[in-house]
């Protein structure tokens, strides 16, 4: 074909990947805890059981019935647990785990072995109380994004994971930032940077579609993310995976190369809470604060009847259903659907009135409540734009200075939206000096300039793989660097370059990168990152 063809389907390559396979089990396979036996908790569970070489043999959880069901499921079956399997408290972990090594160095038989990982999964605002509490036992940690909800507190367990800058980590520590690992974002690193499929990148724009529903869910009625100052901006929140790709794909260097990271120069940011508030709420709806009350909810778009009993959600239902009514599967299983259908409607009638506090309003989920009432407060809608200099480096091994191959100016933007039909799968298109990508969560779509080819990759996923498999992925790495470390002797730098790919200072970059985001939002300006990085981040890492 000519090279300049027009591009056209007859010109077109398919590109279908295998789905990776389980790892071998090492004869003493690594053993794992769950901290939080909430959704993060039971997907790192699944993920665990299905896709790593690794086995859960704890798990902690203050409701008891959660906790339960976690265990039957993933650890002890239909036995009854065993000491040191279930824990209501992390604390309780923590005594446990400091009173069995005594028990070991005291030379006990029959002493239950120790635990090699663990999974934070825990409310976002408790992360720093957790990791700071559990790493005097120098256990592998893999902490759930985000690190914690204030610049302060992931510096503090920066330190507490790395108190000695000049030595390496003797542990393995992973973030949750599961999109890096899902065969989709792995396979778009390696044609980016190491393939060069479109030459250098020029610009980039990246839509994190939150989905209509599921913001209302989440980030309106649902107390863990609705408000800024009981939980964290919705830019931590939900797009901090957003932010760290872009800065996987254009700032961190490519696998096996000594290169510094090519840094952003500016940062900034706009956005608010564009819908969800009293101004917008219909006045057929009159005073009604829950949905089962109200006049106008046979009409309402968000109708939490519709939403959480009918078929809104689709395939998600049951997923959703249960964070709104855990019991759910007792009930049934007691009652039949009709029981678990009027169990749901009670808790969704759940209301509130001028005699309740505010301060005790705010402190729980309300699913039933109107959206246009609640006291949510974090952005529907927010863009972000980064923006890279040109900046040559000295090749690798000489003294002179070398083309701008991947350190050339460039230009990100993320936007983060409620309202869309899509919910969670993002979609992103890359500007080349020789081509173009179009990547969306089920394929990634290459067009060359130069020879009029287009290539379309469909990386494998799994049928119910969270995150485009990337919480599979991220527990597969996460339990192999222990395992190559426990098992095979290989140290701890090396495993964590190896699988999991992200160093402890990688996590605090894209971390405040967020904080500087939300600083420009606020402020409305443009922030300078290297300066406001050393100013603000890198004086406190090396105290």
């Amino acid at each position: 074909m000519a090279p300049h063809a027009d591009f056209d389907d007859s010109n077109r390559d398919i590109v279908r990947l295998p789905a990776p396979g389980r790892p071998s089990f090492s004869a003493s396979p690594p053993r794992l805890v769950i901290i939080g036996a909430g959704n993060r908790g039971i997907a790192y569970g699944t993920a665990i059981g299905e896709s790593t070489n690794g086995i859960c043999v704890g798990v902690v959880e203050p409701i008891a019935q959660k906790r339960r069901q976690f265990g039957r499921k993933y650890i002890w079956g239909k036995a009854e647990p065993a000491p040191g399997q279930e824990f209501a408290d992390w604390r309780d972990f923590l005594s446990w785990e400091e009173e069995r090594r005594k028990r070991v160095a005291t030379g006990e038989k029959g002493v239950p072995d120790g635990v090699d990982g663990i999974f934070v999964c825990v409310q976002d605002r408790m992360h720093k109380e957790v990791v700071l509490g559990l790493a005097p036992l120098g256990i592998h940690l893999m902490c759930e994004k985000p690190l914690a909800t204030s610049l302060e507190d992931c510096v503090a367990i920066y330190k507490s994971l790395l108190p000695d800058s000049s030595v390496p980590p003797s542990k393995i520590f992973s973030i949750g930032h599961v999109l890096r690992y899902t065969p989709h974002n792995m396979l778009l690193r390696k044609l980016l940077l190491e393939d060069k499929v479109i030459g250098d990148v020029m610009s980039v724009n990246h839509t994190e579609p939150v989905g209509w529903w599921h913001f209302t869910h989440s980030y309106v009625r649902r107390g863990n993310w609705r408000k800024e100052s009981t939980s964290a901006p919705s830019l931590l929140a939900k797009s901090c995976h957003d932010m760290d790709v872009l800065l996987w794909l254009l700032c961190s260097p490519p696998p096996g190369s000594s290169k510094p990271a090519h840094l952003p120069t500016s940062i900034s940011s706009s956005g608010s809470l564009q819908y969800f508030n009293k101004s917008r709420k219909p006045i057929e709806a009159g005073n009604a604060t829950n949905c089962l009350s109200c006049d106008y909810e046979p009409s309402c778009q968000f109708s939490a009847k519709r939403q959480y009993v009918g078929t809104q959600m689709g395939s998600r239902q049951d997923h959703f259903v249960s964070v709104v009514l855990p019991e759910i599967e007792d009930v049934v299983a007691a009652g039949g659907p009709e029981a678990g259908r009027k169990a749901l409607l009670s808790r969704l009638g759940e209301d509130y009135d001028d005699s309740m506090p505010a301060s005790e309003v705010s402190k729980k989920n309300w699913f039933g409540r109107c959206v246009y009432e609640a006291d949510n407060d974090v952005c529907d809608n927010q863009t972000v734009t980064m923006t890279w200099e040109n900046d040559p480096i000295a090749a690798e091994g000489e003294n002179r200075l070398q083309a701008l191959t991947g350190r050339g100016s460039k230009t990100a933007t993320l936007h983060m939206v409620a309202f869309t039909k899509k919910i969670c799968e993002r979609f992103t298109n890359i500007y080349g000096t020789s081509g173009e990508i179009y990547a969306d969560s089920a394929s990634i779509t290459v067009e060359n300039f130069h020879i009029g080819e287009k290539k379309v990759h469909y990386p494998s996923i799994a049928a119910d793989g969270g995150h485009g498999d990337g919480d599979s992925g991220l527990a597969r790495q996460f339990v192999l660097a222990i395992d190559r470390v426990k098992n095979h002797g290989q140290s701890v730098p090396t495993a964590q370059q190896e699988f999991i790919g992200c160093s402890l200072e990688e996590v605090i970059r894209s971390h405040a990168m967020v904080f500087a985001a939300e600083e420009a939002r606020k402020e409305k300006l443009v922030v300078d990152f290297p300066s406001w990085w050393e100013r603000e981040v890198a004086g406190m890492l090396k105290v």
